[in-house]
């Protein structure tokens, strides 16, 4: 049975759903086995170590740079509809919603996609963080405080189309991509062979946390090839499908359908538990002496109305709108590394636990 019979019998948004619960399967499963995380990426760059944490984030990032660019050389992937490329961005969303974002990060202990790997593996203090983080993204989509970010987003906005492109503003496109993608590929690979205490998980876990990047994209593109309705393009993003499934959960009458992010969430909760029980890692966890429950949760909600600002987290604005060379995007991503590195040196100084 070829993609059109399986769409014509199940159903564009069953197969899209069922396609985005197999990638969030892998990112889940390799999260957790590589430990991925953009919060500690910055504090290891910011202590001067440079370790694991920070050459695995790398890896990641330039994996899926170059799978996308082999996706783009050979026309197979056409992202300028998507929302990264070819719609209204705003620049002032991006860098404040960005810099929101890292304050909150760090506060939290992990961005929006290391909170669901986490919950999976027992975390209790992720769940509470994921929850708000959830209920504060909604509020920030349509709720109370979506007045608020309509009226930020609006102070600088860039129009969609091939402006938005990085490659092709600056008449790069043909290399540029691939510069960066190996770029960073290098500096990921020189860290990996400077700190000899890494192990076969991180790095593996690490490429594959790239591959599900990039399949996000390459799925939902060979979808639309084929499908008769429009399909978004996107790549993996959790801002959006946190505030999806706490919809769903409440209003079952009015829920969206089911698509790519209603499968991708339970896959990575799914795929973060399974390596979690596999390898002896899963413990229930909840708040120590240390730990402030206003910290997380004054994080959460940064984090939150960030999110929605910025268009996306570390990973759906960041990475997944990085790969495709969004203006925006790249400038979250900056903003959301400048706001959590300055957060986490405000709070080394004052001893205040990070």
């Amino acid at each position: 049975m070829n993609l059109a019979s399986l769409l014509e019998t199940y159903g564009d948004h069953w197969i899209l759903a069922v396609g985005g619960a197999m990638i969030g399967l892998l990112f889940g499963f390799s999260a957790q086995r590589s430990k991925f995380c953009a919060r500690a990426a910055v504090i290891e760059g910011c202590d001067g170590e440079w370790g694991q944490r920070f050459a695995g984030w790398l890896l990641a990032f330039a994996s899926a740079i170059l799978l996308i660019q082999v996706a783009l050389s050979t026309g197979f992937l056409k992202p300028e509809s998507s929302r990264h490329l070819g719609t209204q961005g705003s620049i002032s969303g991006s860098l404040l919603g960005g810099l929101m974002f890292g304050v909150g990060m760090i506060m939290t202990r992990g961005c929006a996609s290391r909170l669901i790997v986490l919950s999976a593996n027992g975390n209790l203090r992720a769940w509470i963080s994921g929850l708000v983080f959830a209920v504060t993204v909604q509020a920030s989509i349509s709720g109370a405080l979506a007045p608020i970010r309509q009226a930020i987003s609006s102070w600088w906005l860039v129009d969609g189309g091939p402006n938005r492109n990085l490659l092709t503003y600056t008449g790069t496109s043909d290399w540029m991509g691939w510069f960066v993608g190996f770029l960073i590929l290098g500096v990921a690979i020189w860290r990996f062979r400077a700190d000899t205490s890494l192990s076969k998980p991180w790095k593996v876990g690490s490429l594959f946390v790239g591959i599900a990047i990039a399949a996000g994209w390459l799925f939902t593109q060979w979808i639309a090839s084929a499908s008769f309705e429009p399909i978004a393009l996107q790549g993996l993003s959790f801002s959006g499908p946190s505030a999806e499934w706490l919809t769903r959960v409440l209003y079952t009458e009015t829920a969206p359908k089911f698509g790519f992010d209603a499968g991708l969430l339970p896959g990575v909760f799914v795929g973060s538990l399974l390596a979690s029980i596999l390898f002896g890692e899963f413990k229930f966890e909840g708040f120590q002496t240390e730990n402030k429950l206003g910290h997380y949760l004054s994080g959460a909600i940064l984090m939150g109305f960030g999110a929605v600002l910025a268009g996306g987290c570390t990973v759906g604005a960041g990475l997944s709108g990085g790969v495709v060379f969004s203006n925006t995007a790249w400038m979250t991503l900056i903003a959301i590394i400048l706001g959590s590195a300055a957060t986490y040196k405000f709070l080394k100084s004052i001893g205040s636990p990070t």
